[in-house]
């Protein structure tokens, strides 16, 4: 078995990091640094690299709170991301040195937010096996509506009734550049007045980030008029289009915009993605169940698949130990 050698993040490593992203099986561009640092100062980067006779063979975003490591606490997702070519084996020695990495550096515990399937490239479920080995703990659980666009999915009738109120009211739909009118006029007064709360990302955050990425962050907006009604911001990965923020104005809720922007995206937009994600539909860590809006897009044709949330004691790097027959 090979030798690995484990140190953290440098602001040297930033080409090489976003290199082996690009080239991963199993990341997307939100595990670039310029996406993982647009927030940098709330968060202690504990980031690791994998290396094997100088060979960068995986790395794992991550910050630090106190004796606690986090595969991270700013993204959506985390988790070992890893060279193609490596082999289930090697998979499990190089999680095994990290822990006892992390143990030797006075970690307790290590957080991880799995990546979800529907983002890997090709098939990468090894480090959920890997977690299974090690026992880690699953702590939350989140689900996400996912429609499959390369197989059949049907609409219920009132998202066709929808669609058609938009249609004949004759609203319009426009790829926007511009985010300031869906945060300002849309999103923020929404989310401030059904939940008290603010978008994760400001408006100044979501405009850098765009600039970063402009083929990944995409905004679309519903017009009446030339007055924005409703619209969505989605994050487009190799595989994957995620609706990150979804809004109508409250008073045009049973207009159909929402519905009508929404056909347009899964029929035109990205109808050659293999997947569309709307995110999840819960709170309170996954314990609860927003049922109106996880039945909205399921009248879509989404359906359910799990995020996993799990935490593992460094310690146990030792139950590696005759793994293997």
């Amino acid at each position: 078995m090979k030798n690995f050698t484990i140190r953290q993040y440098q602001s040297s490593d930033f080409e090489q990091w976003n290199a082996f992203v690009a080239a991963a099986k199993n990341a997307t561009f939100l595990f670039h640094r310029d996406f993982m640092e647009y927030h940098a100062e709330r968060f202690k980067d504990f980031s690791l690299l994998v290396f094997s006779e100088g060979k960068l063979l995986a790395i794992l975003p991550a910050n630090v709170i106190e004796s606690k490591v986090y595969s991270h606490s700013g993204l959506t997702y985390g988790g070992l991301v890893y060279q193609e070519k490596l082999r289930l084996k090697e998979i499990i020695f190089i999680f095994q040195t990290i822990l006892s990495f992390l143990h030797e550096n006075k970690i307790d515990v290590l957080q991880i937010k799995l990546l979800p399937s529907i983002y890997h490239q090709k098939p990468a479920q090894e480090l959920d096996y890997v977690l299974f080995l090690v026992e880690a703990k699953l702590i939350r659980r989140d689900t996400l509506s996912v429609i499959d666009l390369s197989e059949k999915y049907n609409y219920s009738e009132i998202r066709k009734r929808g669609i058609k109120k938009a249609i004949a009211a004759k609203f319009e739909i426009h790829e926007d550049k511009n985010f300031d009118g869906f945060w300002n006029e849309i999103l923020i007064p929404n989310l401030k007045k059904q939940h008290d709360a603010s978008p994760v990302h400001s408006l100044e955050e979501i405009k850098l980030l765009q600039q970063n990425f402009p083929k990944n962050i995409r905004q679309f907006n519903v017009y009446d008029n030339e007055k924005i009604i409703a619209g969505t911001t989605i994050f487009e990965t190799a595989t994957t289009a995620h609706a990150q923020y979804i809004s109508t104005d409250e008073n045009r809720e049973a207009a159909g915009s929402l519905d009508f922007l929404y056909d347009h995206l899964l029929k035109n937009v990205f109808k050659d993605k293999q997947y569309f994600d709307f995110g999840i539909s819960n709170e309170e860590g996954g314990k609860k169940l927003n049922s109106g809006l996880s039945y909205w897009k399921e009248s879509f044709g989404a359906s359910t698949i799990v995020h996993d949330f799990y935490e593992v004691e460094t310690a146990n790097f030792k139950l590696f130990d005759n793994i293997l027959l």
